[in-house]
């Protein structure tokens, strides 16, 4: 009889222990998928930021509606990844820099490492990635990406300085990739959308390849003639992002026809501008203001080389900034 109860015993130990353990490994794993989140707020705005990535998951007005996609997997598992040191893919994720091969994947090494806060305050934030010991694995230079977010009025700012800390010239694209949830009001739908740009624009959409994510300047995807606004079907990203270049406009606005709500997003200082969701019908549309682009058909593997390439010198560095807006 002692002998049954010691093993009973023994069992509900030998559980709790097993329980703890898998405790300590899920919290292991939630602090590895976020370290830490940064919350910040004005009179009019809440926004957080994810340490990992500089990754801005989070902008949220006084009514309490979630402006930034929340993540979901089903569609897309990002919230607002920053793009450094290429933007979109490279040929088979491989580029040669300096007469060597180096393997990287897409949209860059910045939103797969940790940063540091270098000063924040009640409405700002600024973070700050050194290459380090894995960055240089793929992209071999010394350089200081520093990431800063400010908000002002009904407004989030985000900033980019990128730094060479290297002792010779630092190749490099850099952009944003907020994904914006629509429909903001309940007895609203996707299709109720525009993308409104300031002025009217004549376009031609290069084509982005499904399967190699390179783009192609040589075929067309979709067409602006003469007009301010796309409205907004699910149909349209189906091969991918809507790529435009030398806008006329700065600023381009999502928007709902029925209720005037959603968010304008002025990109001055960005030649290039992807808009993009999910080819599942995500609920929600990305605006992406790029200095460079995925890889082109028609271009080599030299890094240097490709479209929309920026090059620092040693010790310059460059600002970079795009502002969203509720409205």
């Amino acid at each position: 009889m002692l002998q049954a109860v010691l093993f009973v015993i023994i069992l509900l130990i030998e559980n709790q222990v097993m329980c703890m353990q898998k405790d300590r490994a899920q919290k292991r794993r939630d602090l590895k998928g976020r370290i830490m989140l940064i919350h910040i707020k004005n009179e009019n705005e809440t926004a957080a930021i994810d340490t990992l990535g500089a990754e801005l998951v989070s902008f949220m007005g006084d009514d309490g509606f979630e402006h930034i996609w929340q993540g979901d997997k089903t569609y897309w598992g990002g919230h607002a990844p920053v793009l450094f040191p290429i933007v979109g893919a490279l040929r088979d994720n491989r580029t040669c820099i300096n007469g060597e091969w180096y393997e990287m994947k897409r949209h860059g090494v910045a939103r797969h490492e940790e940063f540091t806060v270098t000063e924040q305050g009640e409405d700002y934030v600024t973070l700050q990635l050194t290459a380090n010991e894995e960055t240089k694995k793929q992209y071999p230079f010394d350089f200081v990406l520093t990431v800063s977010y400010y908000l002002t009025g009904s407004s989030i700012t985000t900033k980019f300085t990128v730094k060479n800390a290297d002792t010779k010239p630092m190749p490099f694209c850099i952009g944003g990739h907020p994904g914006f949830n629509i429909p903001i009001q309940s007895d609203e739908v996707f299709e109720d959308y525009d993308i409104v740009f300031e002025e009217k624009e004549d376009q031609k959409c290069p084509t982005l390849d499904m399967e190699s994510c390179l783009i192609d300047f040589e075929k067309t995807n979709f067409e602006l003639d003469d007009t301010d606004t796309i409205p907004l079907q699910h149909s349209l990203f189906y091969k991918d992002a809507l790529v435009f270049e030398n806008l006329n406009s700065t600023c381009v606005s999502l928007k709902s026809r029925q209720s005037g709500r959603g968010v304008m997003m002025e990109f001055s200082g960005f030649p290039m501008l992807g808009i993009w969701s999910a080819a599942n019908d995500g609920p929600y549309v990305a605006l992406e203001p790029w200095t460079g682009c995925a890889t082109a058909v028609q271009e080599d593997d030299v890094f240097e080389k490709k479209h929309g390439m920026r090059t620092l010198q040693p010790g310059e560095e460059a600002e970079y900034a795009y502002t969203v807006f509720e409205i």
